[in-house]
Order: structure tokens, then sequence, then C-alpha cells
């Protein structure tokens, strides 16, 4: 069941329909705003949260929703502002989404996607959520993305980094503004071979769902590519807290690289266990023994501790970045919370942003008026530099960073340090590439 934890933050001014800065016609606005699931009232708007707020992956979703609080404070003309200032697009002016409050109610998908479901329809058929977004599990999304497909409600994935999410399981009203496996593995071979060299042995140990199943096959594409050798390929359960069993065949097992297509509470687990297994310090067929993270988080990082440094992977944006909107956002974070945002936090804050200016641009909350404003949407001013929606997937395009585990961290957020801004044209890929194969985007359903 979700809860309601309305904010009421802002000023609203209702009544006030903008497309392009324009006010449209009494009639238009009328029309627009019928004959659509959860059509809002004149004075208010309901989003859906839905992160996990309890599993492997509570710590992304505790950040994930201080994130949408804040984007829902920027919305209502709280706070500073955030990264609304640094938009490129400029549609959106503090007043709501189109003069109604944004208001919102959460719920927690548990990192299981039956239960994540189960809290989405609540939202939308309970709560009267007209947008969800969230999660920290792509097996999540893609179920909770199939669910507001069929609904009629559009899914502004939070962080989902599987191939399927945008591939064969891509929807209509679903859009990622999070990278994806793939593009993991295209910005880290050339790091991985400058580093180690291309005379490599890998042994995956992957999360038993389709997050690592992806992820696996992107990691081992790529550095097979450049000469890499894949020795063995284990999947472990997603709800696995021990690892060693799992750690100790890579000892004699011929590897000298250990790849761990692990994320949050899993990763840190089983990196613990890899250093308590004297990993680090081996060698393997005349070489230093290595460890692969393909997906980091600053919060993985912290759990790990000292065990990330010099270990490469790669993240979809960190608070480091020096450009004015990666600042503008991690100085509002830092203001109401204390500390720097995770990634996680970033792209939820940013698909809020990036739904409410669809809506503002379209001069209308109907999701096939959403799904046309974004789709192939170019934009700026949002911590990733230009970036594209793309229209045949609903995925976006723009740089991947690869980072390390900082040697010598200044404070207890330091912890990753970037190594390579990998452009958007070298992780861009046709739609329809291998690994993105099978299943359509379909069209857009506007539901009642």
């Amino acid at each position: 069941m979700s809860k309601s934890n309305f904010s009421r933050r802002g000023v609203l001014k209702t009544g006030m329909v903008a497309s392009a800065g324009l006010a449209l016609p009494q009639y238009l606005r009328a029309e627009a705003h019928t004959g659509f699931t959860n059509a809002p009232a004149d004075s208010e708007v309901i989003l859906g949260f839905n992160v996990p707020q309890t599993g492997p992956y509570a710590d992304e979703g505790a950040d994930e929703l201080r994130a949408y609080e804040l984007a829902v404070e920027h919305l209502n003309g709280g706070g500073d502002g955030g990264m609304m200032p640094t938009f490129s697009s400029q549609a959106l002016d503090g007043t709501g989404i189109l003069g109604r409050e944004v208001k919102y109610v959460t719920g927690d998908t548990q990192t299981k996607s039956d239960a994540a479901r189960a809290s989405a329809r609540s939202m939308i058929e309970k709560d009267g959520a007209i947008m969800i977004t969230g999660g920290s599990s792509s097996g999540v999304a893609v179920a909770v993305q199939a669910l507001c497909q069929e609904a009629g409600v559009i899914f502004m994935a939070g962080l989902t980094h599987s191939n399927d999410t945008t591939g064969k399981d891509k929807r209509a009203n679903g859009f990622r503004h999070f990278f994806n496996s793939y593009m993991s593995g295209a910005a880290l071979a050339p790091v991985l071979e400058a580093a180690y060299g291309n005379n490599r042995k890998a042994y995956h140990l992957t999360a038993d769902y389709n997050w690592g199943y992806t992820t696996q096959e992107a990691i081992q594409s790529s550095t097979e590519a450049i000469g890499w050798e894949t020795v063995n390929t284990v999947l472990t359960p997603l709800t696995q807290t021990d690892f060693s069993s799992y750690i100790a065949p890579v000892l004699n097992s011929g590897a000298d690289v250990l790849v761990l297509n692990h994320y949050g509470g899993n990763m840190v687990n089983s990196l613990t266990n890899a250093v308590q297994f004297g990993l680090r310090e081996a060698q393997a067929n005349g070489q230093n023994f290595e460890i692969v993270v393909p997906l980091y988080s600053r919060l993985m990082a912290k759990g790990a501790g000292a065990n990330v440094k010099g270990i490469f992977g790669s993240t979809n944006w960190h608070w480091s970045l020096q450009d004015a909107a990666s600042q503008a956002f991690v100085r509002s974070f830092g203001t109401k919370f204390g500390f720097p945002p995770s990634q996680a936090a970033h792209t939820c804050y940013v698909q809020t942003l990036l739904y409410a200016d669809a809506v503002t641009r379209a001069g209308s909350f109907n999701p096939c008026a959403v799904v046309e404003a974004l789709e192939d949407f170019e934009f700026d001013g949002l911590g990733n530099g230009p970036t594209l929606y793309r229209a045949e997937d609903h995925q976006c395009f723009k740089d991947v960073l690869v980072v390390k585990g900082k040697e010598n961290p200044d404070n207890e957020f330091d912890l990753l340090e970037i190594v390579e801004v990998t452009p958007a044209a070298q992780v861009t890929y046709p739609p329809d590439h291998p690994q993105f194969a099978g299943g359509a985007l379909g069209t857009c359903n506007p539901g009642a």
C-alpha cells in the first residue's frame, strides 16, 4: 500500500496553462485536461514516487525520495530552484505544473516486481497519480513500466540500467534518463584496456535478474572485443548477503579479473568478501589480480569503504562535476540534507523536472501530448551536458562517466574520482542493436 505524503510548498496561480510560455484559450484548456487517466483538477496534480524503502537497494531509494521531495519543492516555487534556472528549456516558472500545485504519494517497491506493481497500481487507482517514477531495480522498472502502459499514465524511470528497459521491454509511455549496460561496456572497455592490457581472463559474478544478465552481456562483449577471455559466469541470488561460497572458486579458476555485476548492498557485500579472500593482493597469470564494478554509485562506495580504492566502474553522474547545473543541484541538495546527492538522486530529480517541463511545453497532462513533447527532445543544463531523448526507444543519450575508487579521499563523500568523461557519441548505438533486440515501442496509451 502507498502512503500519502503530500507536499504543500509553493504559491498556486490556478487557471494558468502555458505552452512555450503562451496561454491557451479556455476551450483548449478544457479539452486538453479531460479524456485520459487521472486528469487533474484545477488546483493540484499528484505524482507517484515508487522507490525501494526496504530491501537491498533501500539506501538508493532513500536518496531518491529526498530528490523527489526537493524537485516538488522547486516546482512549487520553494527553495533556490535547483537546476530549474540552468535547464535549457526555461518553461518551468515555480508555479507548480500548468498552475497546479504538485503533490505526491509514495510507495515501497521492496525491490520486488510484484510489490512494485501493487504499489504503483494503488497510487494510480486510489491516489490519482498521473505519473509514476522511481525504482532502483531494472526488474521493477520493466514491471512498472508495463503497468503504466496498461493504465495510461507516464512512467519516468528512476535508476534502471538494464538494456531491456529501453530494449525488448520498452513501452511508449515509458522514458529513461539513466544510462544502460551497453553504455557502461562501451565507456569502460577502452579504460580497462589502457590500465590492464588486452591479455586478461575475466570471471563474472552476476545478479540473477535482468539487469545482471544484460550487464554481464555488455561487459563480456566489450571486453572480449579488446582481447579479454571470459573464464566463467556465475549467477548469484538478489537476496544473497554472504558471497564467500561464490568468491572461493575464483582463486583457482585461472582468472585474473573478477567482474562484479552487482549493485547496491549486493556489491558492497560481494566486494567485501572478495577483499577478505585476498583477491586484491593476489596474482594470477603473472599479473596483479583486478576487480571491476561495472555500475558504481557514491552510496555503494560509502558502504564498501576502503575496499573500493583503485577499482574502476561507470556511473551516470557524480556530485564532483563542475558544470553549473551539477553544482547548482549539489548546492541545493546539500543545503537541504547535509550531504551530496547520489546518481540515483540526480536521475530522479531530473526525471521529475523533465516530466513537468514536457507537460508545460505541451500545454497538457495528456500522456500522448507528453510523449510527443519528450520524443527527440534535446536539452542541456541538467548535469550531463547536451542530451537527447531518442524517439525510437525513449532512451537518453549523453556523456557517461568512468570512475574509480579514490586512493586518498579528502572526506567521507570524496570516494570516487572521475577518470574519463566518455562522449555521448562513443556510447550511442542504433535502435536495432542486437543487445536491444525484440519488443516494440508501440503507441501511447492515454487510458480513460
